[in-house]
């Protein structure tokens, strides 16, 4: 094969696609967006022996081709259009076997498109458990497809996999086509729309034509003329959508059922043993022992991210102080050795001493969602969902917005109802994302003592908790609000599948957390470098004179200093008096009755390109304001400093608790904004999202400041 041939995963949800995708591509994989929508696509390439590569393409997950969400839309856009960059040569549709039943409605569907198809029977461990018993070989023959067992979470079956895909793409290259097999002729259904469309598009599959039919309006790939036609032919032959696709599914799944009832032995319901998963549930699912066990967890996770991550982020810490200490030592002064140390080091040092709280999070993450409790806690919140007008799919973006808010956006399009989508895209910010963990880690280092309470928890841990809290009870409050403003009516429904409860496979965490923390460290890091030089040449440079002309007046007033202390007051002054400190003198007014100055004023403003630019930023402005040569870390430099109007530490438990609560609310990520204005079209809500969350942020500041100061 000259080319790679490319090998598309479809299934359900749950079904273990994701594992096989991982399984088979390892790290060889990237993620980025299908053409024309904000969804993401995951490539990855496959050696599958010696002589045979493939590209590897994970679709998203789906019940059928028939679509509810932009998500489910990708696959039929990508399964019916040949002219798609990622159209398949071969489709293995992943089943989950212990759900076969329903998981072979997509199988059939993809297979009367007339695609070759493998059928990857996964978590055959769990059937078995349910006294489940598939005659594979019968099954194969009954579906007119090869069949492979797998278990996508332990590896078991990958080489049986990868021989079947290979001898599947040898045999299309040799011109040997698969069997052919129609298990739902619903093209018989309209046979004489069916055929204008097959000869209108050049189509030969029955199948395709009558998916155009369906979703001719829906697809990207036609264009505005093609949707049009038709659309005018729906009209003359009367087409009924929705009474047609209910026909054709209870067609397939009658056909399905006599397929399974022949291949699958199933133990009387008398005899089954209540498994270990209902068992769970009773205890996970209670109202209130659940939600318990629910809170517990999370408590467990800020602890950790504290205690864990302690000892190789004082390690990180350390060694990027010692690393700027010896480059001052060893190179010669000049403004190139300031930029490297004082701009970029500084800078870049504020994000990656929190790489491993950010991995201890994703971490977390990961192993809840690879057992499938996160699934549980959607079903847990969905009543609170419900009664503050949001749908109980809105769980799902909210729980993810604790990692990101821009994929969190983004999965709000499973939720059907505008409205309800809207709320959620609305306050989906307000939840405390990774971004705002070195922000949130540095400031209650410096003002919560770091002391056990009852013998196990951590005073730190539980402050960050309460923080998440804090972003999660406004979420709530603001849905409530806009439920009224927006005066939505009706009631919302939750229809999902709970997985089986499964150990987590570490090798897709290790993934994961790999994943996360290189997209967190490289998005971040390309915005802090730009920043960290801008402000570095503003802090070192300013209007023509003024620094001297400050630099002399603090040889006068310290004559008597001595030279330590001289040098770190003719620093402080020189930045004053740069094009940094005249932008902070100009933006103070606004911001000092929250408790900041003129230099938090600078790092509040440059946080709006991303909000862990925050801590990168003030670590840039001390360093460049300091003229101390044994350079310290980043925490102890906001120890140090100190309130000019006071004399005392500028970091007070009032001034850090305000600024903890001002970005517990605040809306500082440009990404967010850029998503939320492609998700609702416009820049409406944007601007109003915007607004709200500032002013929110603000008058909370405020108040936090005004009661403990």
């Amino acid at each position: 094969m000259s080319s790679l041939p490319n090998i598309s995963l479809v299934g359900n949800p749950n079904s273990g696609k994701s594992s096989l995708f991982n399984q088979l591509t390892g790290l060889n994989q990237k993620v980025g967006n299908f053409p024309g929508v904000t969804v993401d696509k995951k490539t990855g390439t496959c050696r599958l022996t010696a002589a045979h590569t493939a590209v590897i393409t994970d679709l998203p997950g789906t019940y059928s081709l028939y679509p509810k969400s932009p998500d489910e839309r990708v696959v039929a856009n990508v399964l019916l259009n040949p002219r798609d960059p990622v159209f398949p040569d071969l489709v293995v549709v992943v089943v989950d076997a212990a759900n076969l039943k329903r998981n072979l409605l997509l199988f059939t569907e993809v297979k009367d498109l007339g695609l070759p198809v493998l059928l990857a029977l996964n978590m055959l461990d769990v059937a078995r458990k349910q006294n489940l018993q598939i005659d594979v070989p019968l099954l194969s023959e009954r579906l007119h497809a090869p069949v492979v067992s797998i278990n996508a979470r332990t590896g078991e079956g990958m080489d049986a996999l990868k021989k079947e895909i290979t001898k599947m793409l040898t045999n299309a290259s040799n011109g040997l086509a698969p069997r052919k097999h129609t298990f739902v002729e619903a093209a018989e259904y309209v046979p004489e729309l069916t055929g204008q469309i097959k000869r209108q598009f050049g189509l030969e599959n029955d199948y395709i034509a009558y998916q155009y039919a369906h979703q001719g309006e829906e697809v990207s790939f036609l264009g505005q003329d093609q949707k049009r036609q038709l659309e005018r032919w729906r009209d003359d032959y009367r087409f009924q959508d929705k009474s047609l696709q209910a026909r054709e599914t209870v067609a397939r799944y009658e056909v399905i059922g006599r397929i399974v009832a022949e291949a699958v032995k199933e133990a009387d319901n008398d005899q089954r043993k209540e498994n270990f998963t209902s068992r769970l549930d009773a205890i996970f699912l209670h109202r209130i022992w659940g939600t318990v066990i629910f809170l517990a967890i999370l408590l467990l996770i800020f602890q950790a991210i504290f205690a864990w991550a302690e000892y190789p982020m004082n390690l990180i810490d350390g060694g990027i102080a010692q690393l700027n200490q010896w480059l001052h030592n060893q190179l010669p002064k000049s403004l190139l050795v300031d930029l490297l140390t004082d701009g970029l080091i500084a800078g870049l040092g504020g994000i990656l001493v929190f790489i491993p709280q950010i991995a201890v999070l994703f971490a977390f993450i990961s192993v809840l969602e690879e057992s499938g409790y996160m699934a549980r806690v959607v079903f847990l919140m969905d009543r609170m969902m419900r009664s503050v007008g949001l749908n109980g799919r809105s769980v799902v973006p909210l729980i993810s917005g604790v990692a990101c808010a821009v994929p969190a956006v983004m999965a709000t399009r499973s939720i059907d109802n505008w409205k309800e989508r809207l709320i959620t895209i609305m306050v989906t910010p307000l939840m405390s994302c990774s971004a705002r963990i070195p922000i949130y880690t540095i400031l209650i280092a410096l003002v919560v003592p770091d002391q056990t309470v009852l013998g196990v928890m951590n005073l730190q841990g539980i402050a960050l908790m309460a923080l998440y809290l804090l972003g999660f009870a406004a979420a709530i409050l603001s849905a409530l609000v806009m439920k009224w403003v927006l005066k939505i009516k009706g009631r919302s429904f939750l229809i999902m599948e709970l997985p089986e409860y499964k150990m987590p496979r570490w090798a897709n965490v290790g993934l994961t957390i790999i994943e996360k923390v290189k997209a967190f460290v490289l998005e971040a890091g390309k915005v802090i470098i730009a920043i960290a030089v801008i402000l570095w040449v503003l802090s070192t440079y300013g209007p023509p004179g003024q620094m001297q002309q400050a630099e002399a007046k603090v040889r006068q007033e310290y004559k008597n200093a001595g030279k330590d202390e001289l040098g770190n007051h003719i620093a402080s002054a020189r930045l004053e008096a740069s094009y940094a400190g005249h932008f902070g003198k100009f933006i103070e007014p606004a911001i000092r009755p929250l408790g900041y100055d003129w230099k938090i004023g600078i790092a509040l403003l440059s946080s709006f390109a991303a909000r862990e630019v925050f801590v990168g930023t003030l670590s840039t402005i001390y360093s460049v304001g300091s003229d101390d040569e044994d350079t310290e870390t980043i925490k102890e430099r906001l120890q140090q400093e100190i309130n000019p109007r006071t004399g005392g530490p500028m970091y007070t438990p009032a001034t850090a608790f305000s600024l903890l609560v001002f970005y517990a609310f605040a809306m500082m990520c440009m990404s967010t904004i850029a998503i939320v204005h492609r998700e609702t079209k416009g820049w409406k809500w944007p601007i109003i999202q915007l607004v709200y969350m500032t002013v929110l942020a603000y008058v909370s500041a405020l108040v936090v400041y005004t009661v403990l100061k």
